[in-house]
């Protein structure tokens, strides 16, 4: 018989990950310190917040963060710190949607894979702002519920009737268990 066969199978609905998608991203900030900048002795992000929201063929994560600059001025004699918040929106596509999903069902999330860190920070050519690179990446999940097939056997899970299974709480073999492998390694 045919796995197709309809008397053989079922359609269930169930909730699963119905799109993913990732995105690494590079952006350039000006920030305008009150002093004109000599040098920077630092720059660092903190306070980073974000959510996300289904949006056309992607996913959007929409967060915030704040940029803090430790630089000298007036001829590296004296220090300051600038701060400045930044808004962003990034359109994370998705690489893989299931056709079959319920669009009224989606919940999305998403992921910092890395959150945002300053790679490179610099007085501007004129003399009066610094430059800041920041990295940023994200990992998005779209979940929705979605129809699967399964195979139904005629005469039930024969294999299973008449045996006495003990489940009981042995931890016989699961000595050598590594507690830390993902997923993704087996």
């Amino acid at each position: 018989m045919a796995i197709t066969d309809k008397h053989h199978c079922r359609q269930i609905i169930t909730k699963a990950i119905c799109g993913k998608g990732r995105k690494f991203s590079v952006v350039t900030h000006t920030v305008t310190p009150p002093h004109h900048p000599t040098s920077i002795l630092g720059a660092w992000i903190i306070n980073h917040q974000y959510e996300s929201v289904r949006a056309g063929d992607g996913i959007e994560v929409i967060g915030t963060y704040d940029i803090n600059i430790w630089y000298s001025y007036n001829s590296n004699s004296q220090t300051d710190v600038a701060k400045e918040t930044v808004s962003y929106v990034d359109l994370v596509p998705l690489s893989y949607v299931d056709p079959k999903h319920r669009a009224a069902t989606e919940e999305v999330s998403a992921e910092a894979l890395q959150e945002p860190n300053c790679v490179e920070a610099s007085v501007s050519s004129s003399g009066t702002g610094v430059m800041i690179r920041v990295e940023r990446e994200f990992a998005v999940e779209m979940v929705a519920e979605t129809k699967v097939c399964v195979r139904v056997c005629p005469n039930g899970c024969l294999d299973f009737e008449d045996k006495d299974y003990d489940f009981g709480s042995q931890d016989d073999g699961f000595d050598d268990l590594d507690p830390d492998l993902s997923d993704e390694e087996l």
